[in-house]
């Protein structure tokens, strides 16, 4: 009990609320999806709901882990190893589900490496910096002999996710490295001088690697550029790439402010593509009205709001960058999924933080929320500490 009044109610509170809301609009989304297909109405709920389960035992896990330990230089080589197989793998081997190929089959369960590199990206990027701050605040040049390994190496993966292609993984993943960067404490001009041969690096390789390797498997290339046809004119084709934003806005009217009902929408009874993953929001919002959107996009804010105060608050490089690591991955992620329903940005099949049903996303998602619980606790140990005294 004494435990439970030390949690940041700040960060458990709306995590729990959305976790919630995140099983029962699964099920309302998906339960139409498991009868058309043959199987159980609930199979996805059931799924979900293990889901949130095992993403709660991680959450409290993190919470009393000890953070160092996370920081092993031999652990993170061997995760990034881990990452490497398991990328090119899906390159060579990997399924191809609406158009790439980045789930890693498990029996029951499909692997998104894409997903937990977003938080090995966050512990690595913060660590390196941690470690390295001196030499990157060094006057002279040698600050470039420090960065360039971990920078080529971290391009590589991101590289390896954009040619699956993931864009919307690729997207995410490197606005966290950039805004971790930025914040980090180095020189502006040095952080912009990284960014930029980062984004140079990307269009060269788009130009001569992976747009060459892409057109090999035409399927693809000619996917991804149906996205981006159907974001600039829906309507026009309606009946084909255009479907999903044509019945995303189509769900949305229908909800108005307050809904059609929880179980009412039409869009999800086969007019709507995916609406337990990626259009989940388009459903809670015909469902439970544009109202209720807003109030978790707010419970989602306050969890970003604290992340970032935690990091203003510490003196820790370490836990200021994994709070602001923490914060950019739930505001892009959110952003992409949104701007994807409402047709503000082409869809990149990214999830909604906790609503979205899969796997990798919210047990990624635990992992943060439980690493920034740990360093809530910190804080408030120091600050009773330095009272005392």
């Amino acid at each position: 009990m004494k435990r439970l009044k030390k949690l940041d109610y700040f960060i458990v509170i709306p995590y729990l609320i959305m976790s919630i809301i995140g099983i029962i609009m699964v099920y309302s989304a998906s339960a139409n999806i498991g009868t058309q297909n043959g199987g159980s109405p609930t199979s996805y709920l059931i799924k979900q709901s293990v889901f949130v389960v095992l993403s709660l035992i991680i959450v409290t896990f993190m919470m009393f882990f000890n953070l160092n330990k996370l920081r092993n230089q031999k652990l993170l080589q061997w995760i990034e190893i881990a990452f490497y197989i398991g990328l090119v793998y899906l390159l060579m081997f990997g399924q191809s589900i609406n158009g790439a190929s980045g789930w890693i089959n498990l029996g029951p369960v499909n692997l998104q490496p894409a997903e937990f590199l977003k938080f090995f990206l966050i512990i690595r990027i913060a660590n390196f910096v941690d470690l390295k701050q001196d030499e990157l605040m060094d006057p002279d040049d040698s600050w470039w002999l420090t960065m360039r390994p971990t920078l080529i190496r971290t391009g590589l993966l991101l590289l390896l996710v954009l040619a699956q292609p993931d864009s919307g993984g690729f997207a995410i993943n490197f606005m966290i490295v950039a805004i971790m960067l930025l914040a980090s404490g180095i020189p502006w001009r040095r952080s912009v001088t990284i960014l930029g041969g980062f984004i140079l690096a990307i269009i060269l390789s788009l130009m001569f690697v992976i747009e060459p390797l892409s057109k090999m498997d035409f399927a693809k290339s000619s996917y991804r550029i149906q996205r981006f046809v159907a974001f600039l004119d829906p309507f026009g084709h309606a009946t084909g790439t255009g479907q999903q934003l044509v019945n995303s806005y189509y769900a949305i009217s229908n909800g108005g402010l307050f809904g059609v009902g929880l179980g009412n929408s039409i869009q999800k009874t086969g007019y709507l593509p995916e609406p337990n993953t990626d259009f989940i929001m388009a459903i809670l919002s015909e469902e439970l009205g544009v109202l209720t959107v807003i109030m978790i996009l707010f419970l989602l804010m306050v969890i970003v709001c604290r992340c970032v105060l935690l990091g203003i608050r510490s003196n820790d490089t370490f836990q200021s960058l994994v709070c602001y690591g923490g914060a950019t991955y739930l505001t892009v992620q959110s952003l992409f999924n949104i701007g994807g329903v409402i047709g503000a940005l082409p869809i990149t099949g990214v999830t909604f933080p906790f609503i979205s049903y899969g796997g990798s996303s919210i047990l990624t998602l635990s992992l943060c929320i439980g690493v920034i619980l740990n360093i809530s606790d910190k804080q408030r140990q120091e600050r009773q500490r330095v009272i005392k005294e």
